[in-house]
């Protein structure tokens, strides 16, 4: 018998419910009131807010328990993660959807949540393919995007599409975890796009082989990452399960889970990193070495891929934002100090 079910209400489940239900069911109600779908409503931050504060709560074994026997009373506020950076790290933004879709963690999760399967096997066979077939669609709808993104360019309206770029860098900046998802994103279309136009290149195609070798060392460190991202959070909640065997478990919880929500924020980023990645990777080989048209259009488009990921780093000073995670001024510091 739980004290209250005020969080259980907002989310729309019964007490009882599993952890599937409770993220398949934060998942949906988050995406319809998400600050982003309502940007003329001036309780959307507030509606958000308490939805992300329901599922924190009953997502996490340690702090639900606290939350039946005592309910809201028994929950300390400080032990909250920004309901932005939750959902942010769970499924993205809805900002960012026409360039990297929707995140594979949150694909995961929905879909799984929807398998009724009981047999292992057969679950783990149906859900590979069903992610198979999602991440095909997921591509091929960023590949018509970004081709359509390039087209100012590659017929011949840089100064519009540079106009454009900026803006929507700007507008992107907004979102939560904005600037580290324009970072990533710029990444992959500068290193693609330089890989593709390296090709041209000759002296034994040495430029070529280096951005090579740039490309398969960054995605070698990425994969490291993606790995230390997922053992922490296996870490942590090892961590959580001997906490919650001691005396005063409930305050040594929250003490643990405050100490420790940053590096579980940060996990979860490194893991998400790696699929934006992968996907986008992809997502360039496509548009830049499309066969239904010219080789003069495909090295318009790699010029303007190039153009678009080094607006979006933003660490150039002609395209520096505020909180741009890069300038200039700090890679000519750092490059000084290296010599």
């Amino acid at each position: 018998m739980v004290k209250e079910t005020v969080y259980y209400d907002l989310l729309g489940v019964k007490c009882d419910a599993s952890a599937a239900e409770i993220k398949k069911a934060y998942y949906l109600k988050a995406r319809l009131v998400h600050p982003d779908k309502n940007p003329g409503d001036p309780k959307a931050a507030e509606n958000f807010q308490v939805l992300a504060e329901a599922y924190q709560v009953l997502s996490d074994p340690e702090k639900r328990e606290v939350y039946d026997k005592h309910g809201k009373s028994g929950i300390q506020q400080d032990s909250m993660v920004d309901p932005a950076a939750v959902f942010g790290m769970l499924f993205g933004s809805d900002l960012f959807e026409d360039y990297v879709g929707q995140l594979a963690l949150a694909t995961y999760s929905s879909a799984d949540a929807e398998e009724d399967t009981q047999d292992i096997e057969l679950r783990k066979q149906k859900m590979v393919e069903k992610m198979k077939a999602i991440q095909k669609e997921r591509v091929d709808k960023l590949v018509t995007n970004l081709k359509i993104c390039l087209e100012p360019y590659v017929e011949g309206r840089a100064d519009e599409f540079i106009q454009w770029a900026n803006a929507e860098a700007q507008r992107l900046s907004s979102a939560a975890f904005g600037e580290a998802m324009l970072h990533t994103i710029g990444y992959i279309y500068t290193r693609q796009a330089s890989r593709e136009l390296g090709k041209d290149k000759r002296y034994m195609k040495v430029p070529f082989v280096a951005e090579w070798v740039r490309d398969k060392g960054h995605m070698v460190k990425s994969q490291v990452m993606a790995a230390s991202g997922a053992v922490s959070l296996i870490q942590i909640q090892e961590d959580l399960k001997k906490l919650n065997q001691t005396d005063d478990k409930e305050e040594n919880i929250v003490k643990a889970i405050e100490e420790k929500k940053d590096a579980m924020l940060q996990s979860l980023w490194q893991i998400n990193v790696v699929d934006i990645e992968s996907t986008l990777s992809r997502v360039c080989r496509a548009v830049l070495k499309d066969p239904t048209v010219s080789k003069d259009v495909l090295k318009q488009r790699a010029n303007g891929l190039k153009k678009l990921g080094t607006i979006f780093q933003g660490a150039k000073a002609a395209y520096s934002r505020e909180n741009s995670l890069r300038h200039e001024s700090d890679l000519q510091i750092n490059t000084g100090s290296s010599s």
